[in-house]
């Protein structure tokens, strides 16, 4: 070493002989399951989608040379004689942004290694998405009987109507989806499966889940916003 040569940026002895051992020999440099990192690399892929959907979305809504719908009146209903603005809309939201705190009670509770209640929570959670589609199908089948369809639109603009059904059916079938997923695995965690495979137990499957879970509800956020605020 010469005297003039800055040792303060120099790695210490056998730095990057370290490095390289944790990355190499087919090593686990992170300490993240498999399971949960590919959830994550699949709900990075699908916001990619989500975004491509909303950013077409806006785009036509700007574009467009006809007058666009008002979401406040197309989506109203009349109720005891009585004219509610989005009412669905916002039951609808609530079920969902409920359904976030039944799911997070779920995974606290599997990291507790209380299984009863893990699975009364996600019960409670498929439940609560299950009523979710069921008014989106409520909705779909009012405005395909007012004459909405994906190439028309009576009520004005025509690209409203495909709008509508691609970005609400998209994600529609990401809650049916999640459903399903639910069920299957509250079933599996009643059973005790992941307690008898595994031996970190349930509670990282139900962190998985609840991943895609909150997704779900977090892209809801931005469709409520963008399609029917705007």
């Amino acid at each position: 070493m010469t005297s003039g040569e800055d040792t303060t940026t120099r790695p210490p002895e056998g730095h990057w002989q370290s490095v390289s051992n944790d990355w190499a020999a087919d090593k686990q440099a992170f300490s993240v399951p498999w399971g949960k990192l590919m959830m994550w690399i699949f709900l990075l892929s699908d916001t990619f989608i989500f975004g491509i959907f909303l950013t077409g979305y806006m785009s036509v809504r700007m574009s467009t040379v006809e007058a666009w719908p008002n979401p406040s009146e197309v989506f109203a209903l009349e109720i005891a004689g009585t004219h509610l603005p989005l009412i669905l809309i916002a039951i609808m939201t609530f079920v969902l942004i409920t359904s976030s705190g039944t799911m997070a009670m779920a995974v606290n509770f599997a990291h507790q290694k209380n299984r009863k209640n893990t699975v009364i929570f996600m019960a409670l959670t498929a439940l609560l998405g299950a009523s979710f589609v069921g008014m989106q199908a409520f909705e779909w089948s009012k405005l395909i009987s007012e004459g909405v369809r994906p190439w028309s639109n009576p009520m004005g603009a025509p690209q409203f109507g495909a709008s509508f059904f691609m970005i609400t059916g998209f994600h529609g079938m990401h809650v049916s989806i999640g459903v399903i997923y639910l069920a299957v695995i509250a079933a599996k965690v009643h059973k005790g499966h992941y307690d008898q495979h595994y031996d970190k137990g349930s509670h990282n499957i139900v962190e998985i889940t609840g991943l895609y879970w909150h997704f779900v509800d977090l892209v809801w956020v931005f469709i409520f916003a963008l399609f029917y605020l705007w």
